[in-house]
């Protein structure tokens, strides 16, 4: 999932992103680059993938390990979506709306205006009318009522 954003000054389109990228299926090479960072006015070190370098240019790659790194990721993306008012982008054809009951320990976190929308974690259990369907995904998504 990721947020578009414009950079405030020359308002160049960027994506922040956070991907589940599988061992050994991302293209191209990683690299490790320094450069120099104009806000914090200090050389930098960043990962950077040779493929999206080439196509897209400037990358910055961060390997996630534990749940609390995926939790402060996810905080970071919703920070930028706030900032912009933004909508998360999602991957793989989701559908946008379908009907769930949900549990505390699949909150991430609350967003939005006075946090009244939950940030859920992917492999968060569907509930429909107190029976649990399964956890998130196309089939279990098929099951669910929906809305728009």
């Amino acid at each position: 999932m990721g947020v578009w954003e414009r950079s405030p000054v020359n308002k160049r389109l960027h994506f922040h992103g956070l991907f589940f990228i599988p061992e050994g299926t991302l293209p191209g090479s990683m690299v490790t680059c320094k450069d120099y960072s104009f806000n914090t006015h200090k050389r930098q070190l960043n990962v950077q993938n040779e493929y999206f370098n080439m196509r897209f240019g400037r990358n910055d790659f961060q390997e996630i390990y534990t749940q609390d790194e995926k939790i402060q990721m996810l905080n970071y993306i919703v920070k930028y979506m706030e900032k912009s008012c933004e909508k998360i982008v999602y991957s793989k054809g989701l559908p946008q709306f379908f009907i769930s009951d949900i549990l505390d320990e699949d909150v991430a976190c609350r967003i939005g205006i006075e946090d009244r929308k939950l940030l859920l974690f992917d492999d968060f259990k569907c509930i429909d009318e107190g029976e649990v369907i399964g956890n998130v995904s196309p089939e279990t998504i098929s099951k669910m009522r929906k809305a728009n």
